[in-house]
């Protein structure tokens, strides 16, 4: 049997592949289950320090669950309310403490759309669309894309793409900040393996907390997250030494020195 997900690690950093291209890499419950596994590997990986999730092929990098597998199988619609990550693909996602770049390379569609929102930068290919088709498929979201997509482009652009299931092109997506860039297809995995260097270039561990500081903020109001940043931030700031400090300044100002 072929891997459903396929996983090149390089330099610290992980390139996972959703491998179902003939399918448009749809979430088979083989594939979620197989996703659950590649994900907790690389989150326990100490080589691993960056993360980049993709799709097979040009055409989609991902087009949801599958829905000939929800119409043939009796209960197989429950993976839209999956609570544990083995079945639900963005919670596996989620568990993963390191940074992921989702590499958008083709659609993402309606539970692909959620997918890539798990994601902590998006990247997208000058092929890739997105849409919410949970309206037209008569599927109410369980991956949180009803709360995640409002709080990222607004609640109206929001409304406009779940109560149309209209597509919205790669630009108009930059334009509204669902994705950081839009680069040409030749380029979207150098561009990811770009950024995820950067990345990979932060100590893991405090990359670990800082992810988890603005995810908890994230999901919090804004007294509540300056709460949380306030006690993390004591907590942490009082074990560095100036001596770290001053070591670190020098490397931030030589780097500095070499971007443009």
């Amino acid at each position: 049997m072929t891997d459903l997900v396929l996983t090149e690690i390089a330099d610290g950093i992980a390139t996972v592949t959703l491998d179902r291209p003939e399918a448009m890499n749809a979430l088979s419950k083989a594939l979620r289950h197989r996703l659950y596994a590649v994900m907790t590997a690389l989150d326990a990986d100490d080589a691993v320090r960056a993360v980049i999730l993709t799709g097979a092929g040009t055409r989609a990098f991902t087009a949801g669950l599958d829905l000939k597998e929800l119409g043939a199988e009796e209960g197989a619609l429950g993976a839209a309310n999956a609570e544990g990550a083995e079945e639900n693909p963005v919670k596996a996602i989620e568990s993963c403490r390191k940074p992921v770049i989702g590499a958008i390379n083709g659609v993402a569609i309606t539970g692909g759309f959620e997918v890539a929102l798990a994601c902590d930068v998006l990247i997208a290919s000058s092929n890739a669309r997105f849409a919410d088709t949970h309206a037209r498929v008569g599927i109410v979201p369980g991956w949180g894309l009803s709360q995640k997509l409002s709080r990222i482009i607004g609640i109206s652009r929001a409304k406009e793409l779940s109560f149309t299931g209209n597509f919205l092109d790669a630009d108009t997506a930059e334009r509204w900040g669902l994705v950081n860039r839009v680069v040409a297809p030749e380029d979207l995995l150098p561009e990811a393996r770009r950024i995820a260097a950067d990345m990979a270039g932060i100590d893991p561990a405090f990359l670990a907390r800082y992810k988890q500081l603005i995810d908890e903020g994230y999901a919090a109001s804004m007294g509540e997250g300056l709460a949380i940043e306030h006690r993390l931030s004591s907590a942490a700031n009082s074990a560095v030494s100036p001596a770290e400090v001053e070591a670190r300044r020098a490397a931030v100002q030589a780097r500095g020195r070499t971007q443009n």
